[in-house]
């Protein structure tokens, strides 16, 4: 068992409802990057392949309960972006 991997893993899995929760309720893209939310999905695609070809345990459905947050994140990226172009057309017309 991988027992210290998992509670990095839950560690990680934490911050991310309260990152999500922010990109909703704030409803911009400010401040984040996209760049980083990928690089970090990639990361937990290596994990889950590990599991896969290396050993699978329980601590595979922990990846993929992070790279679902995060996809979530992403997902909400791109609908805070339009909701930023958006803004920034508004107040052009006015």
């Amino acid at each position: 068992m991988s027992i210290f991997e998992a509670l990095m893993l839950v560690c990680f899995g934490l911050s991310w409802p309260v990152n999500i929760r922010k990109s909703w309720v704030t409803r911009s893209a400010v401040g984040k990057s996209l760049f980083f939310l990928i690089i970090v999905e990639i990361g937990y695609v290596c994990g889950m392949m590990n599991k896969v070809l290396v050993r699978f345990d329980w601590v595979f459905y922990l990846y993929v309960l992070n790279f679902l947050m995060v996809g979530t994140d992403v997902l909400l990226y791109f609908r805070n972006k339009k909701l930023d172009r958006l803004r920034a057309e508004q107040e052009q017309e006015t």
